[in-house]
């Protein structure tokens, strides 16, 4: 019942919406009545090219967050556990972090040229420091204790990784996961908005351009469907496999 309270906002805006639209009369390029929009979308289902676009959106995004993700995972325990290896590179992460990840779109466009390598390049640059950076993080707070134990238990390097680092680090390495789901999402269209005709980002443009408002929000309430659903998946996910943690984290 408490998230159905949450969608009471967004109908009541969406019904002032139409009401608006019916007593005012929206004939216009860049505006749509929810209706509108609605058919419109029904249309893009039924003809498959919502379908198609959102497999391309979502294939570039799960590829840019595996290898961004899984890269920032790997260095976010090598500077955790190798504190000089941390401040040795930490000029270089410091200047890179901050450059927007479609600022590398140049780069990518001559390497890559045009599709996926181009696209999941940018987005795997974009998930990779936050990760890296929560990764590290984690680590970091890891209780002396639990780090006494592997010296008492006389664990080599690769047994304290595996049976006493990764454990404690687990939880919050699922929550930059879920944050870097969003960055992979939110890049994806960005890119092919700017550059790399396909997915769910070029048919907005496309739509835009093309001056047919409805198909315009139409996939633009889509993108946005797809990101909650995808946040709440994940979330769930979290409470499932890491109660306790979730519980202290709501507390906090």
């Amino acid at each position: 019942m408490k998230a159905l309270k949450g969608f009471a906002l967004p109908i009541l805006l969406l019904i002032l919406w139409q009401v608006s639209a019916l007593a005012v009369g929206i004939h216009s390029d860049t505006l749509a009545a929810p209706v509108e929009i609605a058919a419109a979308f029904a249309a893009g289902i039924s003809n498959g090219s919502i379908l198609r676009a959102t497999v391309m959106t979502l294939t570039a995004a799960a590829g840019g967050l595996a290898v961004g993700a899984g890269l920032g995972v790997a260095a976010g325990f090598l500077f955790g556990l190798l504190p000089p290896l941390s401040r040795l590179a930490r000029i270089t992460v410091e200047v890179l972090r901050p450059v927007p990840a479609v600022a590398i779109l140049p780069i990518a466009l001559l390497v890559f040229g045009f599709g996926y390598p181009m696209e999941i390049s940018i987005i795997a640059f974009a998930c990779f420091f936050p990760v890296l950076l929560l990764t590290e993080s984690a680590i970091r707070q890891i209780s002396p204790r639990l780090m006494e134990v592997a010296r008492v238990m006389r664990l080599t390097s690769v047994q304290r990784t595996f049976k006493i680092v990764f454990p404690a680090v687990l939880p919050r390495l699922f929550v930059a996961m879920r944050l870097a789901a969003g960055v992979a999402l939110i890049v994806s269209v960005t890119v092919e908005i700017a550059a790399n005709p396909q997915g769910l980002g070029y048919n907005l443009m496309l739509a835009g351009q093309s001056l047919r408002p409805a198909d315009m929000f139409a996939i633009l309430f889509w993108i946005g469907l797809i990101g909650w659903t995808l946040n709440w998946a994940l979330m769930r996910t979290e409470r499932k496999l890491f109660p306790f943690h979730s519980l202290r984290r709501g507390e906090e």
